[in-house]
């Protein structure tokens, strides 16, 4: 499984220390999101809105039939990255040609959960626009933000986040204070003093938590004394004088500033440039001091980093313990303590770090070490994000940005971060023209994104330049690896002089070079074309050489599973072809047992097909039933069934009505409903394990799902079938796209058990099924708004993979 990945994206955190009081706090939350659909808690840095959101989340996990969803934005700073950001939250992968909040938006339509937006004061306009757009378009979904000042979206509930009363903030203060001293408790005789140090702190959980820390070193009276002292300097000495809030913080702050060490004051502001979680190599690579001169040695950044976690500055993260964090207000504070020429230099540093990251993970990619380096990039992205955000801010630092960008596209690629991919690349292309090896690898490996996204059209023009740059500039794997993509485009087009002579050239370049991994790439991307257009035995011949290659590579290439899944799921579709079910349910079992260490969502979803096909073929046909409902969800989520390839979809078709035969339509619908509801994760290891049910059947007595069954939109589409309107008038008059209209039948005619639309008309009319509610439209005809960041208007699908080729229902309607 992924290694040292410790909490899945979009699910709440355990808490580790106790949540104290806020119980009228948590009421009126409560009951703001039970009259509302928008509530938004405000207040400074420090006062506990995130902690006090998440509580009541908690809590109210039970109410909401499809539970809750946290999206942390602390980290994200570009907001063109929100929509990604909630799509990843929700377990959401991208679609081919679709923009990112379309997708978000359709998802939530139908469903009824919780959406937690926590830290949007630096994202607010964005956050504000998405709140806007869900709150018209997904009624089931309430919001629920933190914020230092409102969205200010019509229908939003605020509730300005108080400090702690009295009592709550003495408990606050007596259970960190015996976390810190054990055996510390509140007594009457030193209950006075705890009440003024909270007092003097307004009650502000921040400040209590930083306080208590020095009890380590002084005794409660002599701390509170001391505390009182300084805060008489800012005041003037009047003890009756109150300071405003945000500068009762920053006091507490500057008293555990105090408190540290130089070196650690230094560290403390050096660490202020990690965006996100960071590890103790980061950290010395970052924040140390050259050998020559400075006072923070790289042999010391051990000793002064457990130093500012002993005085919580710096905060343990993970289940192991082995990632540090800090607070945002802890990171501004140590920003403000960083020069301008000092912060210019760590931002360098940091650059250099993750771009040293990433080239590694590329260089690493046929070893054993791919695994461990995919999910340390995974918990890197936030820097990885901050990093390229501050090169492509400096005029010597886009080429870098380039090289770190395109190094990681098979990051992108796994991770389901296409667009993100190339939305760092196209940006870098777009601020340096000149001829370069690193435009040329830029233009390579985003074309290459974009044909995976089904962009043919860009990313054949992208590959092409891709050549003419690598040939000026003397790049002659850049040029055979373009020309190799080149090669398969003609293929998928029908050119097959064309696409056989160009291909033959860039392998003739490959053997010439001897690149491990361009080779790889080579006989992978040839495989995959030739499996496409049924050449099953050229495919394995590719898919074999692939594997050969891979075995072969430095490192031996044992524990590789990035390519090694995808391979083998295309050997899996080439047995298919052939006949042979059996063969192709083996490897299609050895695909998912290699895709599941990285969660690859596309390669396990093929497999999972695949199995599906298979089983069917060979006689499991409740096995079937059920991967069949199980990547009927996964496809949709995706976007397209089988990556858009029309010819799977047909066989995809086949299957489904073999297995509705063999079964009977009660049983099929049953055990489609029942897989449809498992997670990817479920569905592998019960695929890997040959389970013929999903879940454990409740009795005779069940029902499969009928009409009830339906969503609201399911519902809404099958009034318009019922109204004799074909898929395209439906995508139409529901503004939404053929495709998603083509999977909205499928999905109710699985559900249902029905093999025609007559079948949904005559449903439709015998139930009175509510009319569609209409949306309103723009002057584009679009009922959702421009202005999202991650929208972009008039963006079209590609051809060939991925391009979400019109499927054909088995009754014969488009």
């Amino acid at each position: 499984m992924a290694l040292g990945y410790t909490r899945r994206t979009g699910t709440l955190p355990v808490e580790v220390t106790g949540f104290v009081g806020r119980v009228a706090e948590l009421d009126r939350v409560r009951e703001l999101l039970r009259r509302s659909r928008l509530a938004t808690l405000i207040g400074p840095g420090g006062v506990g809105k995130s902690r006090l959101a998440l509580r009541t989340a908690l809590s109210l996990k039970g109410e909401y039939d499809d539970g809750v969803v946290l999206v942390e934005l602390s980290a994200l700073h570009d907001p063109e990255l929100l929509p990604g950001a909630v799509a990843d939250a929700l377990g959401l992968p991208e679609q081919s040609g679709r923009v990112m909040v379309d997708v978000v938006v359709e998802h939530l339509e139908d469903l009824r959960l919780l959406l937690v937006l926590d830290t949007c004061e630096h994202l607010l306009d964005a956050c504000a626009l998405l709140a806007d757009l869900l709150l018209r378009e997904a009624p089931g979904v309430t919001l629920l933000a933190t914020s230092r000042q409102p969205l200010d979206v019509p229908g939003e509930h605020t509730l300005l986040v108080p400090p702690l009363g009295d009592e709550d903030a003495i408990e606050l203060f007596a259970q960190r204070a015996a976390a810190v001293v054990p055996g510390f408790a509140v007594t009457d005789g030193n209950r006075g003093d705890v009440l003024a140090l909270c007092t003097r702190l307004d009650g502000i959980p921040l400040a209590i938590e930083l306080a208590t820390v020095r009890l380590r070193a002084l005794p409660l009276a002599q701390l509170a004394a001391r505390l009182e002292q300084r805060f008489q300097v800012l005041t003037g000495g009047r003890r009756s004088a109150a300071l405003p809030r945000h500068q009762t913080l920053r006091t507490a702050i500057d008293w555990s500033h105090d408190l540290c060490s130089e070196p650690e004051r230094l560290l403390w502001a050096r660490l202020s440039v990690f965006a996100g979680s960071f590890d103790l190599t980061a950290v010395e690579e970052v924040c140390s001091d050259d050998e020559e001169h400075g006072s923070l040695a790289r042999s010391e950044i051990l000793e002064h980093l457990v130093g500012l976690v002993d005085k919580s500055v710096v905060l343990r993260d993970g289940d192991e313990g082995a990632r540090y964090r800090l607070l945002d207000t802890i990171r501004e504070y140590g920003a403000d303590r960083c020069t301008e020429a000092e912060r210019e230099r760590c931002r360098r540093r940091h650059r250099d770090h993750y771009l040293g990251r990433a080239s590694y993970f590329f260089e690493m990619l046929l070893t054993a070490e791919q695994v461990p380096l995919y999910w340390q990039l995974h918990r890197d992205l936030a820097d990885l994000r901050s990093a390229l955000e501050y090169s492509l801010s400096r005029p010597d630092g886009v080429r870098p940005a380039l090289v770190m960008a395109g190094r990681l596209w098979p990051f992108w690629s796994t991770a389901g971060l296409l667009k993100e991919g190339r939305y760092w690349l196209g940006k870098g292309l777009a601020l340096d023209h000149e001829p370069s090896r690193e435009r040329s690898q830029a233009l390579l490996w985003g074309s290459l994104l974009a044909v995976m996204q089904g962009d043919v059209g860009p990313a054949l023009a992208g590959f092409q330049e891709t050549c003419r740059i690598a040939e000026a500039c003397g790049s002659e794997l850049d040029r055979v690896l373009a020309l190799g993509y080149i090669g398969g485009i003609a293929w998928m087009s029908g050119d097959e002089a064309n696409g056989r002579g160009t291909s033959s050239e860039a392998l003739a370049g490959q053997l010439r070079i001897g690149d491990p991994l361009g080779l790889v790439v080579h006989h992978h991307t040839s495989a995959y074309i030739q499996s496409l257009i049924r050449r099953s035995d050229e495919s394995d011949a590719h898919a074999d050489e692939a594997l050969r290659r891979i075995s072969e590579a430095p490192g031996g290439g044992v524990g590789e599973c990035m390519i090694t899944s995808q391979v083998l799921g295309i050997k899996g579709m080439a047995a298919w072809t052939r006949g042979d079910a059996p063969e192709s349910v083996r490897l299609a079992r050895e695909s998912l047992r290699s895709s599941r260490e990285l969660r690859d969502s596309y390669a396990a979803t093929n497999s999972l097909e695949l199995l599906a096909w298979g089983s069917a073929e060979t006689g499991c046909n409740r096995l079937a039933a059920w991967l069949l409902g199980t990547c009927s969800e996964l496809w949709r989520k995706i976007g397209s069934p089988m990556i858009g390839v029309a010819i799977y979809q047909d066989d995809h078709s086949r299957v489904e009505e073999q297995v509705r035969g063999a079964l009977g339509p009660a049983e099929f619908q049953l055990l489609f409903a029942q897989g449809a509801q498992l997670s990817l994760d479920q569905a592998v290891e019960l695929a890997l394990a040959g389970a013929t049910r999903p879940l454990n059947p409740t009795g005779p007595g069940d029902r499969p799902p009928s009409y009830e069954s339906l969503t609201r939109r399911e519902r809404e589409v099958a009034t318009l079938v019922s109204a004799g309107l074909t898929n395209r008038e439906i995508s139409e008059q529901l503004v939404i796209s053929k495709r998603t209209a083509d999977a909205h039948i499928e999905h109710i005619l699985a559900k249902l058990g029905f093999s025609s639309r007559t079948q949904i008309a005559a449903l439709a009319q015998g139930r009175g099924l509510p009319r569609p509610r209409t949306s309103e439209r723009g002057a584009n005809g679009s009922a959702r708004g421009g202005g999202i960041p991650g929208k972009e208007p008039g963006a079209g699908t590609g051809t060939g993979a991925g391009s979400g080729t019109p499927r054909r229902r088995s009754d014969g309607r488009s």
